[in-house]
């Protein structure tokens, strides 16, 4: 149902973009610019197998062929579950939208996808991405601004009590929460996983005046509004002084059941815990014994394991949780803002040049 609301409104927006549009050049540097996209290390025209495209599949997001058409009328754009797709395999240059198994494996001259979303574990664990050295381009830092601006909000509802007070509306009921307000200027947010999303959370932390740490994979490099950022086994130390954790880290094999047990003792029993990322890396039951036991004061979460999570799991019944079902990059505008990469990367694919957002597969980020 999700994919179905984000197809139609995808729709709705390519139709609205004109393809002839002035100032084209100047709208593409602004969004790399606003995003900090980056750029490939070398043309695609240079990747083994590259030829300009005249075929590429729109999959999962059927609808908006004539629109991209209209924008690149030397490519010819088709639905992944038409019939004309079915018999031309062999002819597909490229997939835009959804990573499809069965379409990658059977599409042996398809040498690059494109997804709309950051991120790509369900792709990157595709045999024919690895085998055939697909290249994998996504839309990471294209929800920045609007999931940091979610987890300010999650974090200000727990902080303020603010759930307490909404549950107590519906009643009617004129009570005061036993749960202590808490104020955000000066408590410290750590940031696990300082990408594209986790730097929006950090700058929109720090703007609120809280000291942020946090932590990445590759470096210690970080923006002036970072405190301290170390490497991902200084986790559980900056974890243990952190009043708030918000997981923005991509799911990888290091990554899945990151945060269990033994992560949530380490805690402050004041602290929040806040997961924009991937359920995978929380270990469910873990985290609900942490609420339940109250090791920590309270957590939100964006996404969870399973997914949706079932009626009868004990963590709806946790307190000081709030639950959103996998909407924090949703919005009024962060769809037009990637449909706007996706058209970019479409005119540098034709053009032999250098991609924006590609993927280390090797990394899974």
């Amino acid at each position: 149902m999700k994919n179905m609301r984000l197809a139609a409104a995808i729709v709705a927006v390519l139709l609205s973009i004109s393809p002839s549009r002035p100032c084209a050049a100047e709208t593409n540097r602004a969004l790399i610019e606003r995003y900090g996209l980056q750029e490939a290390r070398e043309p695609i025209s240079k990747h083994p197998g590259w030829r300009r495209p005249k075929l590429i599949v729109i999959s999962g997001l059927g609808g908006i062929e004539k629109t991209l058409e209209d924008a690149f009328p030397d490519v010819e754009f088709i639905a992944d579950r038409s019939a004309t797709a079915a018999s031309r395999l062999n002819e597909i240059d490229a997939v835009i939208g959804w990573c499809s198994p069965e379409l990658l494996t059977a599409g042996k001259s398809i040498r690059w996808v494109q997804t709309l979303s950051a991120g790509v574990e369900d792709c990157v664990s595709i045999p024919a991405i690895t085998e055939r050295n697909i290249v994998l381009t996504n839309a990471q830092r294209m929800g920045g601004p609007v999931i940091a601006e979610h987890v300010i909000g999650m974090m200000l509802t727990l902080t303020r009590g603010l759930d307490v007070s909404l549950a107590a509306q519906r009643e009617r009921a004129w009570t005061r929460s036993s749960r202590p307000r808490v104020a955000v200027a000066g408590k410290t947010m750590l940031v696990v996983g300082l990408g594209g999303i986790g730097t929006e959370v950090a700058r929109q932390a720090h703007a609120l005046g809280m000291r942020v740490t946090a932590t990445r994979n590759s470096n210690r490099t970080g923006p002036d509004f970072v405190a301290y950022v170390g490497l991902a086994e200084e986790l559980a130390k900056l974890a243990a002084e952190a009043d708030v954790i918000v997981n923005t880290a991509p799911l990888t094999p290091q990554t899945t059941g990151l945060f269990n047990a033994a992560l949530f003792a380490k805690l402050k029993r004041t602290a929040y815990f806040i997961n924009v990322a991937r359920g995978g890396s929380v270990v469910t039951a873990d985290l609900t014994e942490a609420l339940n036991k109250h090791t920590i004061a309270g957590a939100a979460l964006d996404v969870t394991d399973p997914e949706p999570l079932p009626p009868s799991d004990p963590l709806w019944s946790a307190p000081n949780l709030i639950i959103t079902p996998h909407v924090s990059n949703d919005s009024d505008f962060g769809i037009e803002s990637r449909l706007e990469l996706v058209k970019e990367n479409v005119r540098r694919y034709i053009a032999g040049e250098k991609l924006l957002s590609v993927v280390d597969v090797s990394r899974g980020y």
